[in-house]
């Protein structure tokens, strides 16, 4: 049987759907940091350290160039489900290139 098939427009049609059903997305990298000021006397200096944060570093890229910006924890809250999709996105993209590629591998005369 030739491909694309049933089950492989199925499959397509699922990934479809998935994408269809994400919300808004934002690209990038967050980093959660706690950091050590090293000031003498400060609790991060104790024994056992109570470092400072959590800090939320958002990091992408714009026109080519390495943005980084620091988000607040309400921030970081807000948009979490939104770095999420974006993750979501990003695995749904690969899955439909992996089929692609399936098919493609598949066809009659391919080498």
């Amino acid at each position: 049987m030739p491909r694309p098939n049933a089950k492989d427009r199925r499959a397509q049609a699922k990934i479809a759907a998935a994408l269809g059903s994400t919300g808004f997305a934002l690209p990038g990298t967050i980093l959660e940091r706690s950091i050590c000021c090293k000031k003498p006397g400060c609790r991060c200096t104790a024994d056992p350290p109570q470092l400072h944060g959590p800090y939320y570093q958002w990091t992408r890229k714009v026109n080519g160039k390495t943005v980084t910006r620091l988000l607040s924890p309400e921030q970081m809250e807000r948009y979490r489900e939104w770095f999420d999709n974006a993750k979501r996105i990003r695995t749904l993209a690969s899955d439909l290139e992996f089929l692609s590629l399936e098919i493609a591998e598949s066809a009659e005369g391919w080498t």
